[in-house]
């Protein structure tokens, strides 16, 4: 049953708050991109930032990665466990990059501003991202955390006011490239601090009491709806499996992904006990990230455009998590490549769901970031750089009403961006010959799936790359007879020679010689109902673009073109009744 929560704040004021809120996380967010010296901030935008209350619940998130929902909350919650609201003080700023706190890998330093208002503690501002190196193994498999960089546990970076400048400089001699590290430093600090005078101002604006008061009006309207939409999907036990290729040190093994959801009244539990246990290989995360697939999955599926993103809507949902699994992985698992894994559970969460409610769910897509990581000596200035080729964008599946979505970066990474290839071309020795759509990636339904991309990279100087992409042979599912897209693919270009027959598409610490090149293809999303049932003008429509093939219109959607481009009529027909009488 609902539980009743009164507040007793003003309604206008509530939205006022809302719509505040709101305004406060964007702009603690533009000003980290304006601030910031790496690419993956301020162009791939890989960090989240937030509002939070003085007992850690999520207030507010700007829109960013949407693992990282739970990851700041937590970390919040894990730093007033060792210090207590009585430890902090005004002017203080506390730092970790803690795996096993934050559920993620050692390069998401976080951040968080303590925010007092007439001596009260009132909340949180926080700031969690990416930096390019945090020292450790530069490349290859890591199989503890100990190869993985410099650990910073939770810590006041500033107390008073005044920072802790041993603290700098023990993260300053631990990375390799400390100039940028410190600029990305100073720009998370911009943001928690563009936090804290942004929602001061709206305390002093509205009154402390009445502010708080909306905060907690906003949670449980949340809570409501969140619980409203639980109501509409029937009472079950809704099950689904996939599964991961490998974790890069046992080749060829599967990691099984297995999801139970169950659904009672106006609420959610989402069992993940039963996925596969940590691995040996760097895919782990920690805990954290296991209670954000839940929460990710649940949002979508439950209250999916209700803003500001906040704990209310997650009240009605329970997660059961086993120990040391590989999104609830223990200390001293290698938790590097911590985001592949996660993706695919949420999208398995969304496959048990498609029987239940099938104009809610999605078919799998190519949950994979596809990142390549590359070092070298750059020829310009003969200094070492570290630069990284995506997120690339990938085939997001079809659902019942539409088509999937084509050249877009994966669920776990949300609203983050591709770096541009001009950026890169102008910072990096590299050379893009080709980035564009790949054609029949998407999985064949009444509604195609979404089609993935293909990039070929060439080396201008001497490099070395490393590639960690998983879901070659776990390729995205279809729904409702839908077929299935083309799984993720990597490929060598070397002395002139192609490479394909890799067993699986984690290629590490190749070297490339001017001229080499390494390709990228991310697999399509899954196709959504019988191919047959296609329009056949869609389909003709798909070939004149480059989606689709002739040969895949004729033999997979039963569809025949004239020598124009259009559709023949009786040939279709004739096609479509006898791919009919073969069922």
């Amino acid at each position: 049953m609902t539980r009743k929560r009164r507040s007793g704040a003003d309604p206008v004021l509530t939205e006022i708050v809302r719509n505040g809120v709101l305004a406060v996380t964007e702009e603690m967010k533009t000003n980290l991109m304006r601030t910031a010296y790496n690419m993956i901030i301020y162009e791939a935008l890989d960090f989240t930032v937030g509002l939070f209350t003085a007992e850690g619940d999520t207030v507010s998130i700007g829109l960013g990665l949407p693992m990282f929902i739970r990851g700041m909350s937590q970390t919040i919650k894990a730093e007033l466990r060792q210090f207590g609201a009585g430890g902090l003080e005004p002017g203080d700023i506390l730092v970790t990059n803690d795996a096993y706190t934050t559920g993620s890998h050692l390069n998401h330093f976080t951040f968080s501003l303590p925010i007092f208002h007439g001596g009260r503690l009132c909340g949180f501002a926080c700031c969690m991202a990416h930096w390019t190196d945090v020292g450790g193994n530069l490349g290859g498999i890591t199989t503890d955390i100990y190869s993985e960089g410099i650990q910073i546990p939770i810590m006041k970076y500033q107390k008073a006011g005044v920072v802790n400048r041993d603290l700098v400089d023990i993260i300053r001699m631990n990375v390799r490239l400390p100039e940028r590290a410190m600029g990305d430093l100073r720009a998370q600090i911009t943001a928690v601090k563009t936090g804290e005078r942004r929602f001061l101002e709206l305390l002093d604006r509205y009154g402390r009491d009445a502010v708080l008061s909306s905060i907690r009006d906003i949670m449980n309207h949340s809570e409501a709806a969140a619980r409203a939409r639980t109501r509409s999907i029937p009472d079950g036990v809704y099950e689904a499996e996939s599964y991961m290729d490998d974790d890069g040190v046992e080749i060829g093994k599967r990691v099984p992904i297995r999801v139970r959801v169950v659904v009672k009244g106006d609420a959610m539990t989402i069992d993940l006990s039963q996925v596969g246990a940590q691995v040996a290989g760097f895919y782990n995360s920690g805990a954290t990230t296991g209670y954000a697939c839940a929460q990710v999955a649940y949002k979508c599926l439950t209250s999916p455009t209700d803003y500001p993103i906040n704990e209310g809507s997650f009240r009605p949902l329970k997660v059961v998590l086993s120990r040391g699994t590989v999104v609830s992985a223990e200390r001293p698992a290698a938790m590097r490549w911590w985001m592949t894994f996660p993706m695919t559970v949420v999208d398995t969460v969304f496959k048990a769901m498609e029987k239940a409610i099938p104009g809610r769910t999605i078919a799998g897509h190519h949950a994979d970031l596809l990142v390549a990581l590359i070092n070298g000596i750059a020829p310009k200035d003969g200094r070492f750089f570290i630069a990284s080729v995506g997120p690339s964008g990938g085939g997001w599946g079809a659902k019942l009403t539409e088509d999937g979505m084509s050249a877009t970066v994966c669920l776990n990474d949300g609203d983050t961006h591709n770096s541009p290839c001009e950026q890169m071309e102008a910072k990096y020795p590299l050379l893009f010959e080709c980035h564009a759509l790949r054609e029949d990636s998407g999985g064949a339904g009444r509604h195609r799936g979404g089609l993935g991309t293909v990039q070929v990279i060439q080396a201008r100087a001497p490099i070395t790359v490393n590639m960690q992409v998983d879901r070659v042979h776990c390729a995205p599912w279809g729904l409702a007879g839908g077929r299935e897209g083309r799984g993720n693919e990597v490929t060598l270009r070397l002395g002139g020679k192609e490479v394909a027959d890799l067993p699986n598409a984690k290629v590490l610490t190749q070297r490339l010689n001017p001229g080499d090149a390494f390709t990228l293809r991310a697999g399509g999303g899954g196709g959504f109902g019988a191919p047959e049932e296609r329009d056949p003008d869609k389909v003709a429509h798909d070939v004149r673009q480059g989606y689709v093939s002739r040969e895949a219109a004729r033999t997979i959607y039963a569809v025949e073109l004239d020598a124009s481009g259009n559709v023949d009529p009786g040939r279709t027909q004739r096609l479509r009744r006898a791919a009919g009488d073969a069922q």
